[in-house]
């Protein structure tokens, strides 16, 4: 078995799901002391202790990458399977069990530059490459937005759309969302009659709340205007 590097990981801790990691080591019939004494003997982590698996499966500790990666190994699992939500593209793509030299080949990036950019959480792929990163990591767009760094641009531009002419702004939201552009038009519509309605009269209520989670409200209807 390969083992994880000795060197200190300083990378913030993938999302972990303790209930999973509970759950399959229950089903494997092993006891916290099972997984520390494999985990130390197979996967070079002295540190760990049954104490240390037990504070995971609580949730009150979390696993670095190469800890949650030697996890999976002992518990016969993908790390995809102990990994919460992902957030980030790191996530994402450790939820799936890729290298990253396999996802940097595949979207057409330098191996450095796209390490770069899981660090830094700003992609700079081209439209094509986006969609590559897309299919490999099976995101959704919203889930592409957000580990692309886009969401703070999709914002500002959701909120231009709402309140002034929703129709000059589908060509910039459509470089960024990647949406049929008769879908992209019913969401915008949408949320401009909806961001008018909360807004008209003068008892109006609810219009900096509706642009504060403008972004929520964008994917929502996008999800009410599909087939």
């Amino acid at each position: 078995m390969q083992r994880p590097s000795a060197r200190p990981d300083r990378r913030p801790p993938p999302p972990f799901d303790s209930s999973a990691a509970r759950r399959l080591r229950t089903a494997l019939g092993m006891g916290p002391d099972h997984v520390a004494h494999a985990l130390r003997g197979s996967y070079g982590l002295p540190h760990v202790t049954p104490a240390l698996v037990a504070a995971w499966e609580r949730g009150t500790a979390t696993p670095s990458h190469p800890e949650l990666t030697a996890l999976a190994g002992v518990l016969w699992c993908s790390p995809g399977e102990l990994i919460g939500r992902p957030r980030t593209l790191r996530e994402h793509r450790v939820a799936r069990g890729l290298a990253p030299e396999d996802v940097a080949r595949t979207v057409g990036h330098e191996l450095h530059a796209y390490l770069r950019m899981e660090q830094t959480g700003r992609w700079r792929g081209t439209e094509r490459q986006s969609a590559a990163l897309a299919r490999m990591l099976a995101l959704s767009p919203a889930g592409l937005v957000a580990v692309t760094g886009r969401e703070d641009q999709l914002a500002e531009l959701l909120r231009g759309a709402v309140t002034t002419r929703w129709q000059a702004h589908v060509r910039p939201l459509s470089k960024i969302a990647p949406l049929d552009r008769r879908l992209l038009e019913e969401a915008l519509h949408r949320l401009h009659r909806d961001y008018r309605h909360r807004t008209a009269g003068p008892q109006s209520r609810g219009g900096d709340d509706f642009l504060d989670r403008i972004v929520d409200h964008f994917w929502s209807a996008v999800e009410g205007t599909g087939p």
